[in-house]
């Protein structure tokens, strides 16, 4: 019986063993009862796939584009914050698994490495294909927000990520019984200049909860999707939407693309399912702007199934996380390469010789 993982599950279950508790509950938990954290997975399962037969599949081309970007599959590595609890290497090492497969790393404004450090080990390992896009919140100091926009223009970033559905922080009760704090060491690098990197310990709830509480502005509207395009050349996502109207808004307000999303289910719990919302987001913009989804993907005929509903691509956070904890650089590259060679496998026997062109009528829902 071998003992290499196999899957993105065999993969978490070495992470839970190597993690510490509290690194552990923050990277898996969702927000109260975690209703949406399970929806987010079974909702994928539930969207049932209708083969095509006697389709030539003996060459497969997984290769699509992002914002006009080549990437080698439609599966980009999600923000996720303090990725240096899961492993020294932290972000660092996520770059550089996402430049040598191919595909976009997007980096949280929260990550425990600097913007400019992990666009150099990206660019190191960077080939013809990938990207790099920087997740963004806006925060009540808009000099913040205006400076660190600045560094990633600066460091060569293709895209921002705004995210737009964490005006507080959802209540992870894990967190909250853990007493949540960054380790020693570690801070919120990107932020450290601006005096705001340590994420300590708080009463009464987790301390990411009351540094959000503190830092991000709970009065953004679709007024400042406006003012952060007029501020950068970047095009811009809106990650965090889950309705039609939503969509339309962001089209309206100059996005370049939506991001279907509920944060992994750690914000609002009872949120719809990602795999769910994401049909009635890409009818509604579908000739204005590229749509991704991201929140429970976990094999590669999830892939399938999102393509087929509409995504271009599809984000994941915790499959890269959980192969970071495992073997660092590598263990990010396992889990890209699990995703893509069931991607590829999916494909085959589905009918579907490119992940460009899977149809509509290939999923039942």
């Amino acid at each position: 019986m071998t003992t290499v993982p196999l899957t993105v599950r065999d993969l978490h279950d070495l992470a839970v063993a190597r993690l510490p508790r509290m690194a552990y509950d923050y990277y898996a938990s969702g927000a109260e009862d975690e209703h949406t954290l399970a929806g987010n997975e079974a909702a994928w399962a539930r969207v049932r796939l209708r083969p095509r037969c006697l389709v030539d599949v003996s060459a497969r081309d997984l290769a699509t584009t992002v914002l006009g970007r080549r990437v080698s599959m439609p599966v980009l590595v999600a923000p996720t914050a303090f990725q240096r609890m899961a492993h020294p290497d932290g972000e660092l090492a996520t770059a550089r698994a996402a430049a040598a497969i191919g595909t976009v790393m997007t980096l949280s404004t929260l990550a425990t490495t600097t913007l400019e450090d992990v666009a150099g080990a990206y660019d190191a390992e960077r080939g013809a294909m990938g990207g790099r896009w920087f997740q963004l919140y806006v925060y009540r100091d808009r000099g913040i927000t205006r400076s660190l926009v600045e560094r990633a223009e600066a460091a060569g970033y293709d895209a921002l990520a705004l995210t737009v559905d964490a005006p507080f922080l959802g209540r992870r009760l894990r967190d909250v019984r853990n007493g949540f704090a960054l380790p020693p060491g570690l801070s919120v690098a990107n932020l450290v200049g601006h005096g705001k990197g340590a994420v300590d310990e708080a009463r009464g709830d987790s301390g990411l909860a009351a540094y959000v509480a503190a830092m991000l502005d709970p009065s953004l509207t679709w007024r400042d999707v406006e003012w952060l395009r007029s501020i950068t050349r970047l095009p811009v996502l809106v990650k965090g939407v889950v309705r039609a109207d939503d969509a339309r808004l962001a089209a309206a307000h100059g996005a370049s693309a939506v991001v279907v999303s509920n944060h992994g289910g750690r914000q609002l719990d009872g949120a719809i399912a990602t795999a769910d919302a994401l049909p009635e987001v890409v009818d509604a913009v579908r000739d204005a702007l590229e749509v991704y989804v991201d929140g429970g993907v976990r094999r590669g005929g999830d892939v399938l199934r999102a393509l087929a509903l509409g995504a271009r691509a599809v984000l994941v956070g915790r499959p890269v996380l959980w192969g970071l904890a495992c073997d660092g650089a590598a263990g990010v590259a396992s889990a890209l390469g699990m995703l893509r060679a069931e991607l590829d496998l999916a494909m085959a026997l589905a009918g579907c010789a490119s992940a460009g062109a899977v149809p509509r009528d290939l999923v039942a829902w």
